[in-house]
């Protein structure tokens, strides 16, 4: 039974696929940028350098990184809730308008009103940095819509969490999605506990990837920790919906280390728990683990990186705590359309 068993596990884990080097090392970095990011925008919320909500991404960066190195960047669309700093910064937007936006600076990428939630650069083709929970899978409809109706060969990803899951919404947005056969990828980033909810307590069906099915859209459950299984998937499921097929529908089981939001405790579950995704799954340290078993890198050369990354962090906190404040004016701009 022993050796069945290694057999298996052998099986199993040959079938998982690889990256290549330059794959690795970009995975690796781009993780990274999240995370370091993000630890550095929580200790300014801390100082009270960032007002408003702040939801934080620490965990989940194999998901949107296995994505956008799936999709065509500066050509897919990509659109996403409030959790959404990584997001920005895997897409190549510059992490000083990123954090200046969080501290309120002119600088910022809405010019200091967005704040945390609402970001957006039309150049990346980065829609937001939406508050309303789950109104980007409605958005982001309509992008995969004006993506069909030009012709333009585009698809438009769409994240949302657990959480939102369960908004009417959603399914209206699927239905018509496959009724028009758009060019869709819905993905679902579950890390379980919506805003403090488990989804145990609040999905009658916990198997998201399966909520496409009475609107005849398939569905794929992913390992969302490991960058290389997400990367598989989002290419497949992006070639599919570029080819005409219509959407698809990516369950990414993931995993946030920190609350919902920055005023969230998380006594919803234990520290033992967290502790455990953080040594045994984290998404970062696997690809550490590869870079160095695989002879990719050196540990001398991924202190390297991290300094680089910590170097290009501490920029962008001193950037943004130093830039102007918004003019008074801008109160008034970008508001309203006229004719």
């Amino acid at each position: 039974m022993a050796r069945k068993a290694v057999a298996t596990q052998a099986k199993a884990k040959s079938n998982i696929p690889e990256f290549s080097k330059d794959q690795e090392i970009e995975a690796y970095r781009e993780m990274l940028l999240i995370r370091r990011f993000e630890e550095k925008a929580g200790q300014m919320y801390g100082m009270g350098l960032i007002g408003g909500f702040c939801h934080l991404y620490i965990g989940q960066e194999a998901v949107v990184t296995g994505v956008t190195m799936a999709s065509k960047k500066g050509v897919d669309a990509q659109i996403t809730g409030y959790r959404d700093h990584g997001h920005m910064l895997v897409m190549g937007l510059d992490p000083k308008g990123v954090m200046a936006e969080l501290t309120g600076r002119a600088a910022g990428l809405s010019a200091g009103k967005g704040g945390s939630m609402h970001m957006f650069s039309n150049e990346h083709r980065f829609y937001g940095g939406n508050g309303i929970v789950g109104a980007q899978v409605s958005l982001g409809t309509g992008l995969a819509f004006a993506a069909k109706y030009r012709g333009d060969g585009s698809v438009s990803i769409a994240y949302f969490g657990d959480g939102a899951a369960n908004q009417g919404q959603v399914y209206e947005s699927f239905n018509m999605a496959k009724l028009w056969n758009l060019p869709v990828v819905f993905i679902i980033e579950n890390n379980k506990y919506a805003m403090g909810t488990s989804i145990e307590r609040a999905a009658a069906t916990t198997d998201f990837s399966m909520r496409g099915a009475s609107f005849n859209i398939p569905g794929e459950q992913v390992d969302g920790m490991d960058v290389r299984l997400v990367h598989d998937a989002a290419e497949r499921a992006i070639e599919h919906a570029r080819s005409g097929k219509g959407p698809f529908i990516l369950e990414m089981l993931t995993y946030r280390y920190r609350g919902h939001s920055m005023s969230d405790p998380a006594k919803y579950r234990t520290k033992d728990e967290v502790t455990k995704y953080r040594q045994e799954r984290d998404p970062i340290e696997q690809v550490k683990a590869r870079l160095l078993e695989a002879g990719y890198a050196t540990e001398e050369s991924l202190k390297a990186v991290e300094a680089d990354i910590r170097a290009i962090v501490t920029e962008a906190a001193d950037f943004a705590t130093t830039a102007p404040e918004p003019d008074a004016a801008e109160l008034w701009t970008d508001i309203t359309v006229s004719a």
